[in-house]
């Protein structure tokens, strides 16, 4: 998940310094492309680190509507890229179910790490049905236990401490004592974070995802909430801003969307109903400046 790089570091007073031998590298988030196959035909190329490459494929086939269900998915494999090339670990074939129908187009294009749908060919085919209802579970959490969440993610960041290069997804289950942390998986793009995630959760035969929170170390986009929603989770709490867009899908969908959650603080952008307040924390004006960020 990580690769070492030469570096050049420059100190303030505007002196360039190479290292000695043993000093010259610097550690860095790998960042590699993966094909998802399925059955042997190219279904989408994305930009991910390697590793949890399985979880992620599980994850980005909830995703894109192909399966919902651990048995729908019959065997997922790395093999090379073409008869005469060598094993790069960057392609995967998945094997579905027979009866499991492929997808009527092929995405056929690169996912970037910073986009997840970028190769859909329209905002309809982004608004994926939904086989579970979020705004149906019954979840509710204390607002103090949701702001907690973010520090309880970015303890777990091993990578992240390694590199300070990559995004992190964690899935919470909340109860009377502290917040359990059931799955945390990093990645260059937030989007695989989370679909690694769900398709650890997948092949766990854990879907839907009812009565669990997502924390997530970047923004919350649409396709955030998307994933989040089609997993069957109910809160998905952001450390930074969510788009329009992303509090539009989350209240269509009963799913709650908290931002800038900080640990002192936090903005509930959809399902204001689904926290409960303890006495510790009272409502109002946030200080100035404290919903923005550069």
């Amino acid at each position: 998940m990580t690769q070492r790089r030469k570096i050049h570091r420059f100190h303030l007073d505007g002196s360039g310094t190479e290292y000695p031998v043993r000093f010259k590298e610097d550690v860095i988030a790998a960042e590699e492309p993966l094909e998802i196959r399925l059955g042997g035909r190219s279904f989408a190329v994305t930009m991910r680190t390697p590793g949890d490459d399985f979880d992620l494929v599980a994850g980005f086939l909830v995703s894109e509507g192909v399966i919902r269900d651990a048995s729908e998915l019959v065997s997922l494999r790395f093999c090379a890229g073409g008869p005469d090339e060598a094993q790069t670990f960057n392609v995967v074939d998945t094997q579905l179910r027979p009866d499991v129908p492929l997808p009527e187009t092929m995405r056929h294009v690169y996912t970037s790490s910073s986009c997840g749908i970028c190769g859909t060919e329209s905002i309809e085919a982004v608004r994926k049905t939904l086989h579970d209802d979020p705004s149906a579970d019954p979840l509710k959490v204390p607002v103090d236990a949701l702001a907690a969440l973010p520090d309880k993610l970015r303890e777990a960041q091993a990578v992240f401490d390694k590199t300070g290069g990559v995004h992190a997804a964690g899935l919470f289950r909340l109860g009377d004592g502290e917040p359990e942390l059931l799955c945390l998986r990093e990645d260059v793009g937030r989007h695989n974070a989370v679909d690694k995630v769900v398709g650890w959760a997948l092949r766990q035969g854990l879907l839907p995802l009812r009565g669990t929170v997502l924390q997530v170390s970047g923004r919350a986009s649409f396709e955030l909430v998307q994933k989040a929603a089609l997993a069957g989770i109910p809160v998905l709490s952001a450390v930074s801003a969510p788009s329009s867009l992303a509090i539009d899908l989350a209240v269509e969908t009963g799913l709650t969307l908290a931002g800038f959650s900080r640990g002192h603080s936090l903005n509930v952008y959809a399902g204001r109903d689904r926290l409960e307040r303890p006495w510790a924390v009272t409502e109002g004006l946030l200080p100035a400046g404290a919903g923005q960020e550069n």
